[in-house]
């Protein structure tokens, strides 16, 4: 579908009004061009929301239109997405909220992503939803060593490239003996043989959408304080200088904490705000990269990471972040926020661990990280726990139980 009139984006702040109005009446129009005349008649309809906003009307009109069935898949609520742009007080969010709900409960069929969510749709909205988890495709596994070695021989100069001042992980690179593409900043190959160097830093990766839901803040700030922290634990006072520091390490020396090689990934419209944030950070064992990855590569960075950290706080704090269950796929133990919800997916202790504040993820990486790469039993620990418990849960299997019965049951009843 092309996208809607791009004129409109130009329109004064004043007009914006005018903006929210056309956008989704011109969206309207379009869907039920493609859902009436360009494709062939469903026996159903199954819709994501959000976005609530023509969509649940558009596809509500169309199934009416060619006697199809209509299932809603409830991932979020809109009106909470639209309230962090505009506040909840806002009269569009109170104009979203009740054509979600009206057409909400119009639908033959819901599925939600979470237990939360399931009671709150049957006790405030007068909606009967089966819970449907959100599973890892198969793509997003492990990676082996061999599939780790090639990843960072691609992204070796973009690792290597600090965001702002030098950093440990730039100066590493600069003495490694070899630039050619069988050593890179994490893996060595002699001959056919490929391994993990000893003294490389942990990798640690988060994907974001760079918006207000996920406080990238907390990051950092656990950062500072870990490189703090461990200063401290190894009695280094201010006047050990950076400098000796990573030269230590590029002639192989290995301490008790890692250096740690933060990895963001994504786009979105705070990115350029803290990666100036990045810039003015002056630390000894941390650094920084954020960078777009190809959906090729993203699975495999994950299947090559130590650690995943997740910001994201929901909305409406009744939805699971996707990210997560993809780097679960990935056998890749998990940092997240804790609210509500998310202990329906982070197994504390199991697959990962949950914190509220920057110093608590500190602890948490100080923790994790403790005698890093060999002596580190906590992350073993957890990136066992997360290997058992992905291994039984795919795609497949939870639709089979879960949607499929729903979906015939719907069907059934609209012939």
């Amino acid at each position: 579908m092309p996208p809607w009139l791009v004129i409109l984006e130009g329109l004064p702040k004043m007009l914006r009004p005018i903006m929210l109005l056309l956008k989704p009446l011109i969206q309207f129009f379009m869907l039920l061009w493609f859902l009436c005349i360009k494709i062939p008649s469903p026996d159903v309809f199954i819709v994501q929301n959000p976005p609530s906003v023509p969509t649940l009307v558009a596809v509500k009109w169309a199934s009416s239109l060619r006697r199809s069935a209509f299932i809603i898949d409830w991932h979020n609520f809109g009106y909470t997405l639209l309230g962090l742009s505009l506040g909840r007080s806002s009269r569009f969010v109170s104009v979203y909220l009740w054509f979600e709900k009206r057409y909400g409960k119009m639908a033959d069929g819901s599925l939600c992503v979470t237990k939360a969510m399931q009671h709150e749709l049957a006790q405030n909205w007068g909606i009967r939803a089966t819970v449907l988890y959100d599973q890892p495709p198969e793509f997003f596994h492990p990676a082996s060593l061999e599939e780790k070695h090639e990843l960072f021989c691609r992204l070796d100069k973009i690792l290597c490239e600090p965001l702002g001042v030098r950093d440990s992980v730039h100066n590493g690179h600069l003495g490694m003996q070899n630039h050619e593409l069988n050593e890179t900043l994490l893996t060595s190959q002699v001959g056919s043989d490929i391994f993990l160097k000893p003294n490389r830093p942990a990798l640690v990766v988060s994907s974001t959408s760079w918006t207000p839901d996920e406080d990238f803040g907390l990051l950092l700030e656990a950062a500072v304080m870990y490189d703090r922290r461990v200063a401290a634990i190894l009695n280094e006072d201010d006047s050990t200088n950076e400098e000796f520091v990573w030269k230590e390490i590029s002639q192989g020396k290995q301490y008790l904490y890692p250096r740690l090689l933060f990895i963001i990934t994504g786009k979105g419209p705070e990115k350029e705000k803290y990666e100036e944030k990045i810039r003015r950070l002056h630390l000894k064992r941390v650094a920084f990269r954020t960078m777009w990855l190809s959906a090729e590569d993203y699975p495999l960075l994950l299947g090559s990471a130590d650690l995943g950290v997740c910001l994201h706080t929901s909305s409406s704090g009744l939805d699971l972040p996707m990210k997560v269950v993809d780097m679960f796929g990935c056998g890749l133990p998990v940092c997240a926020v804790s609210y509500s919800c998310i202990k329906e997916l982070v197994k504390v202790e199991k697959n990962g661990v949950l914190f509220s504040s920057s110093s608590e993820l500190a602890d948490e990486l100080l923790m994790l990280f403790k005698g890093f790469p060999d002596g580190c039993d906590a992350l073993k620990l957890l990136r066992n726990g997360t290997l058992e418990m992905g291994s039984s849960a795919r795609w497949a299997t939870e639709w089979e139980e879960h949607a499929k019965p729903l979906i015939s049951e719907v069907i059934s009843q609209n012939i």
